[in-house]
């Protein structure tokens, strides 16, 4: 419990400092941290709902909390969608590897093993598509944006495949993972595609 504990606030404070290192030349310091603490404040609110009513799914709960404080922020502070989009997401990602690397060291089996390799090899595209999206010839908008959204939508392709072969993999929800994570994947490659005719 206390390692647990540790790790997650070892979690919390990369998550701050990415969102502020990205973020900190377009907004200020007030407004980042704002946002930081929305996430976060709709987290836990999701993880506390399904903790007493819906213990399985957590992920989702959490997943939602936080996209519903995200949002908020975004109108209170009128930030830009997808930049924001992907600064969040992407700092919530060594979190992620964290929780799951924990997983790995009390149960180590194949499956916390794919799921931690799966989200590093994830970041490790992010850092790629980040580095040379503005050469894509077929993304037009050259937008930010873009590699947070096509990360976010392969960790969610990711996620139905594992749910597929692997449905009691802790956090997964069996045959709804995979509906819930194919159309959030779905929905992410219709912004892409949007995001990608944009005009600059």
């Amino acid at each position: 419990m206390v390692i647990s504990l540790s790790l997650g606030f070892v979690g919390i404070l990369i998550f701050l400092y990415l969102i502020w290192k990205r973020l900190k030349e377009d907004y200020s310091s007030e407004n980042i941290f704002s946002l930081a603490v929305f996430v976060l404040a709709g987290m836990l609110l999701g993880y506390l709902a399904s903790r007493f009513y819906f213990p399985k799914w957590w992920f989702w709960f959490e997943a939602f909390g936080a996209f519903l404080g995200f949002s908020y922020a975004v109108l209170k502070y009128n930030l830009r969608f997808f930049e924001t989009f992907e600064t969040v997401f992407i700092g919530l990602m060594p979190w992620l590897i964290i929780y799951y690397s924990n997983n790995l060291i009390t149960c180590p089996t194949l499956v916390p093993i794919l799921v931690t390799a799966s989200v590093v090899v994830l970041l490790l595209l992010f850092w790629f598509i980040d580095s040379r999206y503005k050469n894509f010839s077929w993304y037009k908008s050259g937008r930010i944006g873009l590699a947070g959204l096509v990360t976010a939508a392969f960790f969610f392709l990711t996620r139905a495949a594992i749910a597929t072969f692997f449905p009691f993999m802790v956090s997964f929800v069996g045959k709804s993972e995979v509906i819930l994570s194919g159309v959030c994947a779905f929905t992410l490659f219709l912004l892409i595609y949007n995001l990608s005719k944009e005009e600059i």
